[in-house]
């Protein structure tokens, strides 16, 4: 199981090797890379040091200052071409990269009107929904929360809830972003909270699956801990690790 890839196509080819099926948990995308700035989208446009400042104001929470300077190098530019054309490469790489089988949902910066032209045969893509595999009943619910990054795939608390409710009682509880608790939604690193879900805590504490399973949070406070019979755990980020996590039954 992989989260939070963010173009890392080669350990994504080796991700599958000896598992009975891939899950990956989304992004995909990689518009920036915070530990190296001269990857992704932003850099590759705008320079290292536009990259650098950017990274910048956003770890310092200068939000509005971040989006006056992307107004700003944006200016003249087709933002939504560029940018589509950027992910298009990008997803044709880390598609390509898939096992058979693999099951994926959507991360906050993926843009999920181009999966069905990449997601080749072999792969699943759900969001709100559940299947069988090897056994146990797995559910997904893809995206994020709307946050101040305003990043592409954040939909509103009443949407993501009625995914999760959709779902009813499965084995493992899969997502992008964690259930809305302080240890598993603080970045270490960034020294910040990310946005997590009520509707998730909450169906962990009424449905009580066997794990609850998402990524989101690069560097967590707690990687994992019990809500109740629930094992909750951050699959770690895969960009940076390149190593699957295993769930074993």
């Amino acid at each position: 199981m992989v989260s939070d890839v963010h173009g890392n196509a080669e350990a994504l080819a080796r991700a599958g090797e000896g598992a009975d099926a891939l899950i990956c948990l989304g992004d995909l995308v990689l518009f920036l890379d915070y530990a190296d700035h001269s990857r992704g989208i932003f850099p590759d446009l705008f320079g290292v040091e536009n990259a650098d400042l950017i990274v910048e104001l956003r770890t310092q929470r200068r939000f509005e200052e971040a989006r006056a300077l992307g107004r700003r190098l944006w200016a003249g530019i087709d933002r939504e071409a560029a940018i589509e054309g950027a992910v298009r490469r990008q997803y044709e790489e880390m598609f390509a990269a898939f096992s058979t089988p693999t099951y994926a949902t959507y991360g906050n910066v993926d843009i999920p009107a181009l999966w069905p032209e990449y997601a080749r045969e072999g792969t699943t893509v759900l969001d709100g929904e559940r299947t069988e595999i090897g056994g146990l009943v797995f559910g997904f619910v893809g995206g994020g929360l709307p946050s101040p990054m305003r990043s592409p795939y954040e939909i509103d608390v009443e949407e993501y809830a009625a995914k999760v409710e959709a779902l009813g009682e499965v084995d493992v509880l899969c997502s992008h972003i964690p259930p809305d608790v302080p240890e598993l939604c603080y970045d270490t690193v960034a020294r910040r909270f990310e946005r997590g879900s009520a509707a998730l805590l909450d169906a962990i504490r009424r449905t009580r699956p066997r794990y609850a399973l998402f990524g989101h949070v690069h560097q967590p406070l707690a990687p994992r801990m019990r809500i109740g019979a629930t094992e909750c755990v951050n699959v770690g980020h895969f960009a940076s690790t390149g190593r699957p996590w295993a769930l074993e039954w």
